[in-house]
């Protein structure tokens, strides 16, 4: 199955051989159908809440158990690596640890640290005894820290050595997904290996500078996605990629780029974003799951943030002398927690 558009051929997608049922369903598309929908959509949940009332509380006193919990852990090295970027919020690094320890395909959990202060020996300590009461694995999972002289962006990036997994889960110390959500996303990661998998898409559109004719690249937010039914990014906040995008962030991806990134403090997922899509031709694949943000805003609540976006987007693609992102409307959800095929 192909998911395509925006210039570019599809992610052949082949059905993982987990036991995960993986739904490929594609965005609807067009302000007018949206329009539609939201007007015929509130007469139609109220008839299947009518409908489904019964149900409801028939099946109100049933536990299921969750399904994270019955999964088997996978093969040494055959799982993945939490790759978790932190800054001053030891609380939220705890949190995040005890979470992701408790999912079966976590192998290891490396902490991009950037202070200048290393970690402390008790936040070390609370860590990995937080990792051996919440594994669900018979061998333990790999805890380190990865120390970074520079206090720079790029660092969630660099090239990490002993990586034990082909798989990496990058993501900011203030969000969590239940371990159901990594599960799906891993087997969708499966499928296509060279993809970047994630949960927070995003879109890029050409449009025209106000009074002028001249073009150029606007970034587009969750809102965007909704309303056009597109997407050409998932944000590395949360997403799934090959470890040898690391090494080639750090070693391949043109110089000014990273440059701009420790300057700006700014637009390292664009980055990445670019040297995966320039690399394989092809989209990213958005997941949906949920999603549980457990810190205070960031960079994206401040008033000019589209704008500079909008900037990283255009001058990222004169730098590469094209544009390389694709843009696509599939995306990934459970069929065991859907109800229409």
């Amino acid at each position: 199955m192909r998911g395509g558009g925006g210039g570019g051929g599809g992610i052949p997608i082949f059905i993982s051989r987990r036991s995960i049922p993986l739904k490929f369903r594609q965005l609807s598309g067009g302000p007018s159908l949206k329009l539609k929908f939201l007007l015929s959509w509130s007469a139609v949940s109220f008839v299947l809440f009518l409908l489904l009332l019964p149900v409801l509380f028939i099946g109100a006193g049933r536990w299921r158990r969750p399904s994270h919990l019955t999964a088997s852990p996978p093969p040494p090295g055959k799982g993945y690596t939490i790759l978790i970027n932190t800054w001053k919020r030891n609380d939220l690094l705890k949190q995040s640890v005890t979470h992701y320890a408790s999912c079966v395909g976590v192998e290891s959990i490396r902490v991009v640290w950037s202070e200048h202060d290393r970690p402390s020996d008790s936040l070390q300590d609370a860590l990995w005894q937080s990792v051996q009461k919440s594994s669900k694995r018979c061998d333990d999972i790999e805890l380190k820290f990865d120390l970074h002289e520079e206090n720079s962006l790029n660092n969630r990036f660099k090239q990490v050595e002993g990586l034990k997994t082909d798989a990496v889960f990058s993501v900011d110390d203030d969000v969590l997904f239940p371990c159901a959500s990594m599960e799906l996303a891993f087997s969708a990661w499966q499928s296509a290996p060279t993809a970047m998998v994630g949960f927070v898409p995003r879109m890029h559109w050409m449009d025209k500078m106000a009074g002028t004719n001249k073009e150029y690249y606007k970034y587009g937010g969750w809102w965007s996605v909704w309303w056009k039914g597109t997407y050409s990014m998932v944000l590395s906040k949360a997403t799934f990629f090959h470890k040898k995008y690391l090494y080639m962030y750090t070693n391949h991806m043109p110089a000014s780029i990273r440059n701009y990134v420790t300057k700006y403090r700014n637009c390292e997922d664009i980055a990445m974003s670019f040297l995966v899509a320039n690399t394989t031709r092809a989209p990213p694949i958005w997941v949906k799951g949920k999603i549980f943000e457990i810190g205070s805003s960031g960079i994206s609540s401040l008033g000019d943030h589209s704008e500079k976006r909008s900037h990283c987007l255009n001058l990222f693609a004169n730098i590469y002398g094209h544009m390389p992102l694709v843009a696509t409307s599939m995306k990934v959800i459970d069929s065991r927690h859907s109800w229409l095929w």
